[in-house]
């Protein structure tokens, strides 16, 4: 029994679980993942790691609710159990040895970025955090990432909170004034990371990128997260998700997460009036 623990509303559209998986909450690391199926008969969900307390034996997952898979999730409570929670998959974020880094996150990717941003704090790590959100009410993570950060920047599209603007305006800024970054890491929506690298290339800082495409199995099997890396093709879910940024075929991964949206609406439409039924 995957039983959720806790259940905590982050804003509007973004949930946290902690879900008691004690075996997974043991071997758990900054930058793997999970797949979970809220119920029997429903799609699987990749979901990265945002924390885990093996005392407790308890893992955190955070999700935005976007389709039909995380509505379904959504309607679970405290006390109910998710039917499968499978992990952890994937590679861990590569963090041995840096000592001056910055970590990127842009909307829920921050639920991706706070486990490496503590990974690295805890190791000794001087960490800069630079958060991107559309606006204030979208802010997630704000004091667990102050708590983490030795420097710490918000920016919002439009201004409602912290600096205006996105992501990649402080970070530059911080590179200009000679931060000397080991590594930068970014996570969030591709075109944000896409960004990120060709901000940070032209002054040859090292940039990894959590890659998050389309995926089924996280084993290697179907095929489906399959990206073209320094002109090979990797699989994010067994060579990944993390990779080195200069590589990264970015437009065509964003034109591969586009092939799903007429499936993903009409997904969405039919558990939206699934839902409506059982509220009646």
């Amino acid at each position: 029994m995957f039983t959720i623990m806790k259940r905590r509303e982050l804003n509007p559209t973004v949930t946290e679980f902690w879900v008691h998986a004690p075996l997974i909450a043991k071997k758990a690391k900054a930058g793997q993942f999970v797949i979970v199926r809220a119920k029997e008969d429903s799609e699987r969900i990749p979901l990265t790691i945002a924390g885990f307390d093996p005392e407790a034996g308890t893992v955190s997952i955070i999700f935005q609710v976007v389709g039909a898979g995380t509505m379904e999730l959504n309607t679970l409570r405290e006390g109910d159990a998710v039917h499968d929670f499978v992990g952890p998959l994937g590679k861990a974020t590569e963090i041995e040895g840096l000592k001056n880094a910055c970590v990127v996150g842009g909307g829920v990717g921050c639920a991706i970025a706070l486990p490496v941003a503590r990974a690295l704090h805890a190791q000794g790590t001087r960490v800069t955090g630079i958060v991107g959100f559309r606006n204030k009410d979208l802010v997630i993570l704000e004091e667990e990432f102050r708590a983490c950060c030795d420097d710490f920047v918000i920016v919002t599209d439009d201004g409602s909170y912290g600096q205006k603007g996105v992501v990649t305006a402080p970070l530059e800024e911080k590179i200009q004034a000679g931060a000397d970054f080991d590594e930068v890491i970014a996570i969030g929506p591709l075109i944000m990371m896409k960004f990120v690298v060709k901000t940070t290339k032209p002054h040859n800082i090292k940039t990894v990128v959590s890659m998050n495409p389309i995926m089924v199995d996280g084993t290697g099997m179907c095929g489906g997260c399959r990206l073209t890396v320094g002109g090979k093709t990797k699989f994010a879910c067994v060579d990944g998700p993390d990779f080195d940024g200069f590589e990264v075929d970015f437009d065509e991964a964003m034109h591969r997460g586009t092939m799903y949206k007429p499936f993903e609406a009409h997904a969405r439409d039919a558990q939206c009036n699934l839902l409506k039924q059982e509220v009646q």
